[in-house]
């Protein structure tokens, strides 16, 4: 499913250089749950962006499902996206001024083709749809974050990437996103998920550790 092949990400300023990726090699494969760990500023949330076609690695490659992201036009990259990837941040990134109900149908603006019907669907699966109507100021941190997993889950998604999903969660609310995550791979669905958090790297299969950019032996 993934692919990076000495896959390096360089920042240059006049003072120093920085490598947030310093030849990374790793695969995932298809219905695999994978977490990446270690210490902040380690890359990982650069890898999970070059992974999703949104950091070009200043060298290596990217290879996401078969296709050479990099390689690819900004707007061919953009369409992979909507049809094979759905995201999980930490902050959610939900519009303040729209419902439940639009957040969860954005995707469609990028093209995805879900119906209303199979929204519904979505929104139901994660105990949502008695919510549809309200926005995201009026509910709770943990309902915010199901909002942000139905978005994600619109598009039927065959690899969702989440970024420290329940980093702002309590132990509750953050189980019943993990427990969302492990359904969608336990359907097929392959998870590649950064995180600090135990309680989330214990959903995973396998962990992938960084450290200054570098990835660590098993």
């Amino acid at each position: 499913m993934i692919v990076l092949q000495d896959a390096s990400k360089v920042y240059r300023t006049r003072e120093r250089e920085i490598r947030a990726l310093d030849g990374v090699t790793a695969h995932v494969e298809p219905g695999e749950f994978v977490a990446v760990r270690g210490p902040s500023g380690c890359g990982k949330s650069t890898l999970l962006m070059a992974v999703a076609g949104m950091a070009r690695p200043t060298s290596g490659r990217v290879i996401l499902d078969g296709d050479d992201l990099y390689a690819l036009s900004p707007r061919r990259r953009a369409a992979i996206r909507a049809r094979k990837v759905g995201f999980v941040f930490q902050v959610f990134h939900l519009v303040p001024y729209l419902s439940v109900w639009e957040n969860i149908l954005s995707p469609r603006l990028a093209g995805a083709h879900a119906t209303d019907s199979e929204a519904r669907l979505v929104a139901e699966r994660v105990g949502l749809a008695e919510r549809l109507s309200h926005r995201p100021a009026e509910l709770s941190t943990g309902e915010r974050q199901r909002v942000a997993l139905a978005r994600a889950l619109l598009n039927k998604p065959k690899l969702i990437l989440a970024d420290e999903p329940i980093g702002n969660l309590d132990p509750e609310n953050g189980r019943a996103v993990m427990d969302f995550l492990a359904e969608f791979n336990q359907e097929g669905g392959t998870v590649l998920l950064v995180t600090h958090e135990d309680l989330a790297a214990s959903y995973a299969q396998r962990t992938l550790t960084l450290e200054r950019g570098r990835l660590l032996p098993d």
